[in-house]
């Protein structure tokens, strides 16, 4: 157990503050070390740049077109954060990956405060400090994407929600601070992935409600002003959208994005159910180790209001997410919370033998695939500046399992979660590092460097936009801007003949050079670029070309 002097250190507002600041150290080298990500990091990033070049905070696009399939959020976010911190010119995505790191922190932050009213201080910031240090929170923290602000919100709504249905049940007045921060995480969770939240909020009250035969507790919630709130934060935006595409957000963002997944695997991200379950082994480490006490806490104690509140926090959700056709990893984050404040309580309590030695036997397993996956991108995509990071990545992947396992065995389960919590967090960051260097798969950074040796750059001065034929990945155009011409050989031919730079994928080589002679034109080889197409799954061989008469760059110039 953790020492008892320890626990004035976690007391009050200390044990969120500590564990929001868990979550920084998780997620901060995710967001530090790795280039822009296709795709759909890449695509927010993109149009959020496009706000603050064109000034237009309404209608989200990417390039010419339009990108209805989200509500405007987490732009709205970028865009501050960018302003605030860089310049768009700059196309550096360590700016528009900050609110997801300050939501990490805020999710991190909102289970610790559930926790210490549901199990007290110690439990709650061991539950949000594993919340901050799992893998897949702190993998999005570092990704300019929806998905960890989404779970801020929801976490904070619900840890909100759970404050006041524990006060109605002591037969308490619930606080109204507590009924805003409730209506503020719902609002938020809307304004940044729509129906989402309510998916996991909605059936948590429902289940509640007619598991404990009692609907009186939700009069409480504050209804009169706080449906109005939601309004408020949600409504000025959804009428300008509305006028703004004569209601074509809605219908691509309903029609065209929702529906297909509820319909089936769309985009070819179908999977069957389970696919979450066992997903949670990997993406809840280096917590994993505490999942089977976690389960077995769920239903033993479920007669406890505050278990109670997190089966059903947990439960509907979970299910919804993996009847749901479309599945993708990040989708049952919203959930994580009451996963991790589930391993808390389990911790105050004596764990059973069973569930001790199942979670010493997943954790470690989990840490040797780990180890396995690691050695696997090494030999295929990696170079000799990869060997150090993976080393790291293997050796405190194994330890933090190995130890974390050896000492859950030995029924110091506290002491067991915090050497994984502390080993796994270097881990992660460690694996950062190694994806940083395996150069094969940041194929569009490559592309860009050769333009700037070769002087060949729109940045710089020259003649663009730069045409590209055969690889059109939304990094590409983040690297390079909105003008950037995603074409066929033809246009890639076409682009060399009005002077401007042309890069060629081998696939479409034999056509451009057919091309290129129609319009009695050549240009000048200044590079090529190998790589591995991840989104597509593909080798790739890109040829950048400068137009004929371009001066080639010297010496000083292109280093």
């Amino acid at each position: 157990m953790m020492r008892p002097d320890l626990d004035r250190y976690i007391a009050g507002w200390r044990g969120p503050v500590l564990a929001a600041l868990v979550a920084l150290f998780a997620g901060l080298p995710v967001l530090m070390l790795l280039p822009p990500l296709d795709r759909d990091e890449s695509r927010y990033a993109q149009a959020t740049s496009q706000m603050l070049e064109s000034g237009d905070y309404v209608d989200i696009r990417f390039q010419q077109d339009p990108r209805w399939k989200k509500p405007v959020g987490i732009y709205w976010m970028q865009a501050a954060a960018v302003a605030a911190t860089s310049n768009v010119e700059n196309r550096d995505i360590q700016p528009y990956r900050i609110p997801s790191i300050l939501g990490a922190m805020l999710a991190a932050a909102a289970c610790a405060w559930a926790g210490a009213a549901m199990f007290g201080q110690r439990a709650g910031f061991l539950g949000g400090a594993m919340l901050g240090a799992t893998f897949l929170l702190s993998t999005e923290a570092g990704i300019a994407k929806t998905d960890a602000m989404l779970c801020a919100s929801v976490t904070l709504s619900m840890a909100a929600l759970a404050r006041i249905y524990l006060s109605t049940r002591a037969g308490e007045i619930p606080r109204r601070p507590h009924k805003l921060l409730f209506w503020l995480g719902l609002g938020l969770s809307i304004l940044i992935k729509g129906p989402i939240g309510l998916i996991v909020i909605a059936p948590a009250m429902l289940m509640l409600s007619v598991w404990d035969r009692d609907i009186k507790w939700m009069r409480r919630l504050g209804w009169g002003w706080g449906l109005p709130l939601v309004a408020l934060i949600v409504g000025p935006w959804a009428i300008a959208i509305t006028i703004a595409t004569d209601g074509g957000f809605w219908r691509e963002a309903i029609a065209g994005d929702l529906a297909p997944k509820l319909a089936g695997g769309h985009e070819s991200h179908g999977a069957p159910p389970g696919y979450y379950l066992l997903g949670a082994l990997v993406l809840f480490f280096p917590a994993t180790l505490l999942l089977p006490a976690a389960l077995s806490t769920g239903w033993h104690r479920r007669a406890e209001p505050a278990v109670r509140f997190l089966v059903c926090w947990l439960v509907p959700a979970w299910l919804i997410f993996e009847l749901t056709p479309t599945k993708l990893a990040h989708y049952t984050l919203p959930a994580y919370g009451a996963l991790a404040l589930l391993a808390a309580a389990a911790l105050t309590r004596p764990i059973g033998r069973v569930s001790r030695y199942m979670g010493a036997a997943l954790t470690v397993v989990v840490g040797a695939a780990l180890a396995v996956g690691t050695v696997y991108l090494l030999t295929e995509y990696g170079k000799s500046t990869a060997q150090t990071w993976a080393t790291i990545t293997i050796v405190f992947a194994v330890l933090a399992a190995l130890i974390g396992a050896f000492l859950m065995m030995h029924r110091a389960a506290v002491t067991a979660l915090i050497a994984s919590l502390t080993l796994g967090v270097i881990a992660h960051g460690a694996l950062a590092g190694t994806l940083r260097q395996l150069r094969p798969l940041a194929v569009s950074p490559q592309l860009q460097k050769v333009l700037e040796e070769g002087d060949l750059h729109p940045r710089m001065g020259r003649p663009g936009p730069v045409a590209i034929a055969g690889y059109h990945e939304p990094s590409f155009v983040f690297l390079t801007g909105k003008d950037t011409e995603l074409t066929d050989a033809a246009g890639a031919a076409k682009a060399l003949a009005e002077g401007r730079p042309a890069i060629v994928e081998e696939r479409e080589a034999e056509a451009f050079r057919q091309a290129a002679a129609n319009l009695g034109v050549t240009g000048r080889s200044v590079g090529v670029v190998q790589g591995y197409n991840y989104s597509q799954g593909d080798d790739v061989r890109l040829t950048v070309y400068a137009p004929p008469g371009a001066t080639p760059a010297s010496p000083e110039r292109a280093r």
